[in-house]
C-alpha cells in the first residue's frame, strides 16, 4: 500500500477490512468499515505523509490505531481496531468533544446505552484534569455478530497520588462498592511505589458480561509479584502466569524497561473481587528483534492451543518491512484468565510515522536489570487496550 497520498480514516478501513479477512471473516460491508472509519474523528483526514496531527500515546510512533487480534476458548478469533480520536484542530479539551460526539453517533448507529459512560466520564474528563490522552475508543469485529465498543480513560497523569480516589470512585459509581480495598492490597506493592493506577475502560456495546476494567502498571516488578496481584481474581491459576513470562518475556524478571500491566475485569455480580484478570506483556520491549516477537507469539499460542495462522496472516496485513529489521510492531501480547473469555490477545502497531532498529543482545540485558531510581512515567498500554 502506497501510503504517501492516503488519510488515517482510509488507512484504518483498508488495513481493518484486511485484517477481518486474515482472521478467516468474510468480506465486511464496505459501508461499516467506512463507518467505523469515522471512529479517527476530523483529524481522521490528516494524510500520512505528513507529521503526525496529534502526539498520540497510543502507539510508540505517536500513531492514533492500534489492531489486535484476539483469541478465546473457542478458537475463534476477534479482531479489533483502537483509536484517539482527535479534532480538526486537537487539544485535549477538542478531542474531548469529539469523542463524546463520536460515541454519541456510535451509540445511536448501533442501539448501545453510554449510561455508565456518563455515570464516570467527569472524573476523568473534568477540564482540571490532563491525562496522556482524552479518551480512546475501540471497537471489537466479531464474526456473525455487530461491533461492539468499549472506551478507556486515564487519570490526570500530574496527579498519580490522585488516582486510587478516582478509580474508587469509579467503581463505587458503578456498583462494585467493596474491590477497591482489595484491589488496592493486591495490585500495589506496599511502601514501593513502583505500582500505579493507569487505566480504567468500559464495554459500552456488549450485550452481557460487560465488563469494568482497572489498569495498573508494575515496574521493575517479577513473577513473583504478578503472581500475587493476580490471585485477588476468580479462577485465576497464577502457575500459569510464570509460564506465560518465561515464554513470551524471556525469563521470570525483573522486567525492569517498560512495566507489565494487570488489568482486573469487573462484571455484574461481583462484589470484592474481580471475575477476570489479564497480564499485558510489553514484549517489544524484551526482545532483539520482531522476528523473535513473531516466534514467542507462535509458541504462546500453541501451548495455548491456539491455530497461529490467524496470527501469522494478520502480521502478514500490517508488516511493511522485515521482522528482523525493526522491533515494536508487535508491541505487546497478553493473557486472559478467570471466569471472562478467557485466552491470548496478540498487538499490532502500524509503524506509520517512525520504526524502532532492533537492539543488541546486550542492551536487551540491561531491560532486565532493576533501575537505581524508579521510571517516573507510569507506562503505556498502547493497548489499548486490551481485550
Amino acid at each position: 500500500m502506497d501510503l504517501s497520498a492516503i488519510s488515517l480514516r482510509e488507512y484504518a478501513s483498508e488495513q481493518l477490512q484486511g485484517l477481518h479477512r486474515a482472521v478467516g471473516f468474510m468480506d465486511a460491508p464496505r459501508d461499516t468499515m467506512d463507518l467505523l472509519s469515522n471512529l479517527l474523528g476530523p483529524g481522521g483526514v490528516h494524510l500520512l505523509s505528513e507529521p503526525p496531527l496529534w502526539s498520540s500515546d497510543l502507539s510508540d510512533d505517536k500513531t492514533p490505531i492500534e489492531f489486535s487480534v484476539a483469541f478465546e476458548g473457542d478458537g475463534t478469533p476477534t479482531v479489533r481496531l483502537c483509536v484517539e480520536p482527535t479534532a480538526e484542530r486537537p487539544s485535549h479539551a477538542a478531542n474531548v468533544q469529539v469523542s463524546k460526539e463520536i460515541l454519541q453517533f456510535y451509540s445511536e448507529r448501533f442501539n448501545f446505552s453510554l449510561e455508565q459512560f456518563h455515570r464516570v466520564s467527569e472524573l476523568f474528563l473534568s477540564p482540571g484534569l490532563r491525562g496522556r490522552f482524552a479518551i480512546w475508543v475501540a471497537v471489537v469485529l466479531k464474526r456473525n455478530d455487530r461491533p461492539s465498543f468499549k472506551v478507556y480513560f486515564t487519570p490526570d497523569e500530574r496527579a498519580l497520588a490522585e488516582a486510587p480516589a478516582l478509580i474508587e470512585e469509579a467503581l463505587h459509581r458503578l456498583g462494585f462498592r467493596d474491590a477497591f480495598g482489595p484491589l488496592c492490597r493486591h495490585a500495589l506493592r506496599p511502601g514501593l511505589g513502583l505500582d500505579h493506577f493507569t487505566f480504567f475502560s468500559l464495554d459500552l456495546g456488549e450485550r452481557s458480561r460487560s465488563r469494568v476494567k482497572v489498569y495498573a502498571s508494575h515496574f521493575s516488578a517479577d513473577v513473583t509479584d504478578i503472581e500475587r496481584a493476580a490471585r485477588l481474581a476468580r479462577g485465576v491459576e497464577p502457575g500459569r502466569l510464570r509460564d506465560f513470562c518465561y515464554l513470551v518475556g524471556g525469563g521470570p524478571g525483573p522486567f525492569a524497561a517498560r512495566p507489565l500491566i494487570s488489568s482486573y475485569a469487573f462484571v455484574e455480580g461481583d462484589t470484592d473481587r474481580p471475575s477476570g484478570y489479564t497480564l499485558h506483556l510489553p514484549i517489544r520491549d524484551y526482545v532483539t528483534d520482531d522476528a523473535l516477537s513473531r516466534a514467542r507469539v507462535n509458541a504462546l499460542l500453541s501451548q495455548q492451543g491456539f491455530d497461529s495462522a490467524p496470527f501469522e496472516d494478520a502480521l502478514g496485513v500490517v508488516a511493511r518491512r522485515p521482522l528482523d529489521q525493526g522491533v515494536g510492531m508487535i508491541p505487546y501480547a497478553s493473557l486472559r484468565l478467570g471466569l471472562v473469555r478467557p485466552g491470548v490477545t496478540v498487538y499490532l502497531s502500524s509503524e506509520l510515522y517512525q520504526v524502532v532498529p532492533p537492539r543488541s543482545w546486550h542492551s536487551l540485558a540491561e531491560n532486565f536489570s532493576v533501575p537505581a531510581v524508579p521510571a517516573s512515567r507510569a507506562g503505556d498500554l498502547s493497548l489499548n487496550s486490551a481485550q
